[in-house]
């Protein structure tokens, strides 16, 4: 099984899609042209590489986790994408995306965030092109990721909250959405993760599986030709993991989306339509979208993005979940074992690796996890609940 292009619809298997109000069906098709006229120019791709590589600060090293190692029997790898400028993996989509906004003629970004770290990045990419900025997010997530939210407003975007529904990620989408459509002339919509209408899913994709492809040479390099036993990343929309997906999915790696289980929409979802493409949603039994629940802003979204929800009904990756009380105690541990604050994101694919080693990962198993943030911006929430508890 690959992650190839879609279909021309944008589909993956049954899922993804492009089921969106008629007023944006143009500027999707508008941005499909746009990114595969930009994507087959070497112009393009080289002015991109130029940016990730000066400004963003890639490639980033695959480090060897050598006290967690020992203490879980199992060889960790950390690829640490938390090393980008910003703190995360989010820059890599949203320079691809700037450029094309630039290409296309337009001057101002419209973003949904729900850690922070996309608005954060794509604040960053408006004020190095000299773009207008507007950046949708959820009440609750302002409140538990204040830090983020100075630092956009400090790069020069402006920081809408969203009262509507559960405040959080969902919402500030459907509010960024709205926008668009009302914009849509001279606006782009930099969508965060590998969710929403075609291109999004594929496009996303294709701009973070830089990750995936310096990893599969760096552990050719580090594992003598070799590929790990498994690569694990953590799944909201899944942007991270899609990116390093792909660059394993043609191996005999095992890919494992670690979810958090509060909103675990591959395993207690059902198929269903959210934020213009089909996938696999939380619903309640009249059909409607349920609400997910998760310690990290960053995952608290009731769907998965439709190349995950295809890649689950294959068979070729898996996508299991873990609690809030094990994502912080991997938290504290990756902190006290190899003096990395990881995000409470990427938390979540390291809560996996511990609970499992010497289990379902068995031991002596090599693993790469892909360590997609950082954890400055989630210190003072971690510390309210240990002070709480």
């Amino acid at each position: 099984m690959s992650m190839a292009e879609p279909t021309p619809d944008g589909r993956f298997g049954e899922f993804g899609g492009r089921f969106l109000p008629e007023a944006l069906v143009p500027a999707c098709l508008e941005l499909e042209s746009a990114f595969r006229s930009a994507w087959a120019d070497p112009g393009f791709r080289a002015e991109l590489d130029g940016l990730l590589r000066d400004y963003a600060g890639r490639p980033s090293p695959l480090t060897e986790a050598a006290n967690l190692s020992e203490r879980l029997g199992v060889r960790v790898l950390l690829k640490r994408d938390e090393l980008n400028h910003t703190g995360s993996h989010k820059i890599n989509n949203v320079l691809g995306q700037a450029l094309l906004c630039r290409r296309m003629g337009k001057r101002r970004l419209v973003a949904e965030t729900g850690a922070g770290q996309h608005g954060v990045a794509t604040a960053t990419a408006a004020a190095l092109f000299g773009f207008e900025c507007m950046v949708y997010m959820g009440e609750v997530d302002v409140e538990r990721q204040a830090h983020n939210v100075f630092r956009m407003t400090l790069l020069g975007a402006e920081v809408r909250p969203v009262s509507s529904g559960a405040r959080t990620l969902k919402d500030a989408v459907n509010e960024a959405m709205r926008d668009w459509v009302s914009s849509v002339t001279t606006t782009h919509f930099c969508l965060g993760s590998v969710m929403g209408p075609h291109p999004y899913p594929w496009m996303v994709r294709e701009l973070q599986r830089v990750i995936g492809d310096e990893a599969r040479r760096q552990c050719a390099e580090l594992l003598d030709g070799g590929v790990p036993d498994a690569v694990v990343a953590c799944v909201g929309g899944g942007s991270n993991a899609a990116g390093i997906f792909a660059g394993f999915v043609d191996t005999s790696a095992r890919l494992v989306g670690v979810q958090p289980a509060g909103g675990a929409a591959i395993g207690r979802g059902l198929p269903g339509v959210v934020h213009g493409s089909k996938s696999m949603l939380l619903q309640d039994e009249h059909g409607q979208v349920s609400e997910a629940q998760s310690i990290s802003a960053g995952l608290d979204y009731p769907g998965v993005g439709p190349e995950h929800a295809h890649l689950a009904a294959g068979g070729r990756a898996e996508y299991p979940s873990v609690v809030d009380a094990e994502v912080l105690e991997a938290f504290r541990l990756l902190s006290r074992t190899e003096g990395i604050i990881p995000a409470l994101e990427p938390a979540h694919a390291l809560a996996w690796v511990v609970r499992e080693a010497g289990r379902d990962l068995p031991r002596g198993s090599t693993v790469v996890v892909n360590l997609c943030g950082r954890g400055d911006k989630d210190v003072a929430q971690v510390m309210a609940l240990t002070h709480r508890s």
